[in-house]
């Protein structure tokens, strides 16, 4: 089982731990000293996303030297304002096959991704792979 908390610190900060005891600082005021809860839950994605498609492209031996996750979210306009919408894009550099990528992106999307499964429950998530020429 996995356990996490909140504990104030002040204003409207916060610092997140979970089981692994690893420590994150959040905030919900308006001058943002620190990432708000659902930026985190985007972070969440793009990592977890992330760390399926490295682990992909190992399996297949393809030679990818980059890999970039980036995601736009829209919210609802009302309580609880969830995700309706992300825009996952993947920029990833070297010598990996189209096919490939894009093989491991499928997976992660309807496979693997644990925080994909979960938001899609309310967000239609889409995608789109950018191959980035390292030699420019």
């Amino acid at each position: 089982m996995i356990s996490a908390k909140a504990i104030w610190t002040d204003n409207e900060r916060y610092i997140g731990e979970a089981t692994s005891r690893h420590a994150v600082v959040m905030d919900t005021a308006a001058e943002k000293t620190a990432a708000t809860p659902m930026e985190l839950v985007l972070i969440a994605l793009c990592g977890c996303t992330a760390s399926d498609v490295v682990g992909i492209l190992r399996k297949k031996r393809e030679p990818f030297t980059t890999l970039e996750v980036c995601a736009e979210g829209e919210r609802a306009s009302g309580y609880p304002a969830v995700y309706t919408a992300i825009k996952l894009t993947y920029r990833v550099g070297g010598e990996v096959s189209a096919k490939a990528m894009e093989d491991a992106v499928r997976l992660s999307k309807e496979k693997y991704c644990s925080v994909s499964g979960m938001l899609e429950k309310t967000a239609k998530i889409t995608y789109r792979i950018e191959h980035v020429d390292m030699h420019e």
